[in-house]
This record gives structure tokens, C-alpha cells and sequence, in this order.
């Protein structure tokens, strides 16, 4: 039986060394490891949470960034119901790249995929992309923003379940077709309701009025 209400497909996209392995890592297992080697294709990582009493588990596709690996990144949009699009604060090249990763997103996506931009790297002194810079690119693509720090944590359980509750809005919406996994959403096995302290009294009070009529 599955231990979740739904599973959300997660992809985290950008340029390479702009820390996505670093926010995967931060938020599975909550820590940061600074000697990281670069991710060849995809790499996976999972976690539970809990969002109005359902148990989602987000299942999270950490992708290289590389320009050899464009095409493996691009069969993963299909199947993501949520998506990281990462650059890092201090490289302006890679916050120059995200109009590339984002059409690449959009071209090869299903179109209710919720996408969050990410400004990681926020606990370096040095800075290249000013916080409103980030903000603004995000308001005229329709984007969620964040800045984060994958080596302090600051931010990064936000990143990953704001857009968690972002998808869950839109699926009590009805915005997705659940009668496929298309979305990157799967249906897990519902949660057996317990029942109430008042449902259990009541419940033995028949068992014990049954034994007492048989008894008789």
C-alpha cells in the first residue's frame, strides 16, 4: 500500500554549479556537503510531507546542466508537475541562461506545470544579481521567487513545499486530468480515516450490549 494521499513530480533545472544538487540534498536529508561532483544526467532524491492532512510525497529529478545533457533534461519536464529553475547569485551568466531553461521548460512541459525561480547562494558576500533583479525577471515570467542558501538551509524547505502547495491548489481546483500520471501527479492509496474517541466508546458500547443479548 502506498504510504501517500499523491505524488508530485519534481524537476530542479539551471546551469551547472548553481547548487541544485546542494538544494536536493538540504532538503532530503538536511545537510549541506560543499565537495559536490557534478551530476551526470539525473540524479533522485524523495521526501514526505504532510499539507491539509494529506500525505504527499514529492519525488525530485535533479538534472545536469550541462548543454550535453539538454536533451535527458528535456524528457523529464514531461512527467513534472513542479519545477525549481535555479541560478546562482553570484555567477551572472547563470541568471543570464534562465529565458534559455525557462522556453525549454515551457516548450516541453504540460502547461500547468508551477515553476518557482530560485536565487541560490545567498549566503555569499559577493553578489552579481541584486534580490530585485531576480523578482522582477520572476513577475514578467509569472514565477514564484525565492532566495535561497543550500549551505545554511535558509529557505529551501519554502522552495520545495510552497510549490507543493501551489500544485495542491490548483489540484482541489480540478486543474489536472487524475485519471492519468501525465500532470506528474500520481494518486497514492487513500488514508483510512481513524476513528473518533466518541466513534470508539459508541462502538464498544454495541459490542458489549451484543455479548450481553447472546449471553442471555
Amino acid at each position: 500500500m502506498a504510504d501517500y494521499n499523491y505524488l508530485f513530480k519534481y524537476i530542479i533545472v539551471g546551469d551547472a554549479g548553481v547548487g541544485k544538487s546542494c538544494l536536493l540534498l538540504q532538503f532530503t536529508d538536511k545537510r549541506f556537503r560543499a565537495e559536490h561532483d557534478m551530476t551526470i544526467g539525473v540524479e533522485f532524491g524523495h521526501r514526505l510531507a504532510e499539507l491539509d492532512g494529506q500525505k504527499i510525497k514529492l519525488q525530485i529529478w535533479d538534472t545536469a546542466g550541462q548543454e550535453a545533457f539538454r536533451s535527458i533534461t528535456r524528457a523529464y519536464y514531461r512527467g513534472a508537475t513542479g519545477a525549481l529553475l535555479v541560478y546562482d547569485i553570484s555567477r551572472r551568466a547563470s541568471f543570464d541562461h534562465l529565458a534559455q531553461w525557462l522556453t525549454d521548460a515551457r516548450q516541453n512541459a504540460q502547461p500547468n506545470m508551477v515553476i518557482i525561480l530560485i536565487g541560490n547562494k545567498s549566503d555569499l558576500e559577493r553578489r552579481e544579481v541584486t534580490y530585485e533583479e531576480g523578482a522582477w525577471f520572476a513577475r514578467q515570467n509569472g514565477l514564484f521567487f525565492l532566495e535561497t542558501s543550500a549551505k545554511t538551509g535558509q529557505n529551501v524547505e519554502a522552495a520545495f513545499l510552497d510549490t507543493a502547495r501551489q500544485i495542491f491548489e490548483n489540484l482541489q481546483a480540478g486543474m489536472y486530468d487524475l485519471s492519468s500520471d501525465s500532470h506528474g501527479i500520481t494518486v497514492g492509496m487513500p488514508q483510512r480515516p481513524q476513528p473518533t474517541p466518541m466513534q470508539r466508546t459508541a462502538s464498544n458500547m454495541s459490542s458489549l450490549q451484543y455479548a450481553c443479548c447472546g449471553a442471555s
